[in-house]
């Protein structure tokens, strides 16, 4: 017992190591890396801030040099010049086209086809010989009917001359009555009526005979044939035999708004007005023909009425039941200022345009527009020959905006040129 007391004694640790060694390892360890986790996100954080004030001090002004630079450049568009030429102006409509002069062919008498002298689809002129129809009864006919008229003509110079000679017996004998010359007189008025009677007989059969031969009343194009040779016609029939339309001339029948029509009819007093017709998609030009007539009734329920144009259609460009769209050329307003209408803009004060000034700034200017024809604009007051507007890109501008100006979307002002030549 005394030597373990002895040990103690020259062991007498310090009560603070004392105290820690009480604690247990496991505590003693989180506590040491909290506090070096602690050093380490703090040290982290300094770093970054002086990267940070390093990168900013150190760092090149070129980007906001490069920003004001682009900004000096002005913004792309697209511009055209205005330009003063003479501007048509045309009322556009729907029209159908129809023949000049459609004939439903039929025949006239009874009879049997005996020869066909076309082909389907066959342009023929006026007067060519068609079909003929077998010609033998009418030719009977018609002789049975001189016959007739020879026999009555006979009798009736018999009366004249019973007549005259009655007539000079009651004279120098008086052997004759009055009565019988009287009578004798009535015998050759009666045959004299027979005789005419014959006559319209005989000119009936040669007109039959005529309609045997059936001709073409107009020039025109055959259409398909309905009847061959063989068949039986007859004068009752519903069915035409064929039928044949004028394409040369052809008429187009359009329609246009009635508020146009008092304005037609007044340009109508000074001369022909122009019709143009083009394809349903508006793009080709068909034909150029002449106003010739407005219908005399407006249509109620759609509120347009009806005009009348004639093309010669020397290239059948034109059918019959063919949709096209038509373009009247009511008059030419002389040294117009025009413009592509894709530079005009609206806004509470009206109508305006982006104008481009020599140190190539924008501004705006307030425009009337008296006509708007298919791309092209004239302008009454606000833009002088030469001045450029912007037709591309105005909304990324506004009043002072500098611009780098281009050739147009458009084609500068290839769209107001366009109505004058006449395509879209």
């Amino acid at each position: 017992m005394r030597h373990n007391a002895s040990a103690e004694d020259k062991v007498s640790p310090d009560p603070q190591v004392a105290q820690s060694r009480s604690i247990p390892l496991t505590k003693r360890f989180s506590a040491r890396n909290w506090r070096r986790s602690a050093l380490d996100v703090l040290f982290f954080f300094s770093m970054l801030s002086c990267l940070v004030w390093v990168g900013c001090s150190s760092a090149d002004p070129k980007p906001t040099t490069a920003r004001a630079a682009a900004a000096a450049q002005g913004v792309p568009v697209g511009v055209a010049t205005a330009v003063q030429r003479d501007m048509p102006v045309y009322l556009t409509g729907l029209g159908s086209v129809t023949a000049y002069n459609t004939v439903s062919l039929k025949s006239r008498v009874d009879g049997q086809i005996v020869q066909i002298n076309f082909k389907e689809g066959q342009h023929v002129n006026q007067g060519e010989l068609l079909i003929v129809i077998d010609p033998r009864p009418y030719q009977v006919a018609l002789s049975q009917a001189q016959a007739q008229l020879f026999k009555d003509q006979a009798s009736l110079r018999d009366a004249k001359l019973n007549y005259e000679r009655f007539k000079g017996l009651l004279q120098d004998s008086g052997s004759m009555s009055q009565q019988q010359v009287d009578t004798q007189q009535a015998t050759v008025d009666q045959l004299e009526g027979t005789v005419r009677t014959d006559q319209a007989q005989v000119e009936n059969a040669k007109l039959n005979l005529v309609y045997t031969r059936i001709t073409a009343p107009v020039s025109g194009r055959i259409g398909l044939r309905l009847v061959d040779i063989g068949n039986m016609v007859h004068a009752a029939d519903t069915n035409p035999m064929l039928v044949l339309t004028q394409l040369q001339p052809i008429a187009v029948i359009f329609t246009l708004p009635e508020d146009s029509l008092p304005t037609v009819a007044q340009h109508m007093q000074h001369g022909t007005l122009q019709v143009e017709a083009y394809s349903r998609d508006d793009q080709t030009k068909l034909a150029t023909g002449a106003l010739l007539t407005i219908d005399n009734e407006i249509d109620p329920t759609t509120g347009t009425g009806k005009l009348k144009a004639i093309f010669d259609n020397k290239d059948n460009a034109l059918w019959p039941n063919q949709f096209v769209n038509t373009r009247l050329l009511l008059e030419t307003r002389k040294n117009s200022i025009v413009i592509p209408s894709a530079a005009i803009l609206r806004g509470p004060q009206g109508t305006y345009v982006f104008a481009v000034k020599p140190d190539k700034t924008v501004e705006v200017r307030t425009v009337s527009v008296a006509l708007t024809q298919n791309n092209a604009a004239v302008i009454g007051n606000g833009i002088a020959t030469g001045d450029m507007v912007v037709i591309d890109g105005q909304d990324k501008l506004q009043a002072g905006s500098k611009v780098e100006p281009r050739a147009g979307s458009t084609g500068g002002n290839q769209g107001a040129q366009s109505s004058t030549t006449g395509t879209p």
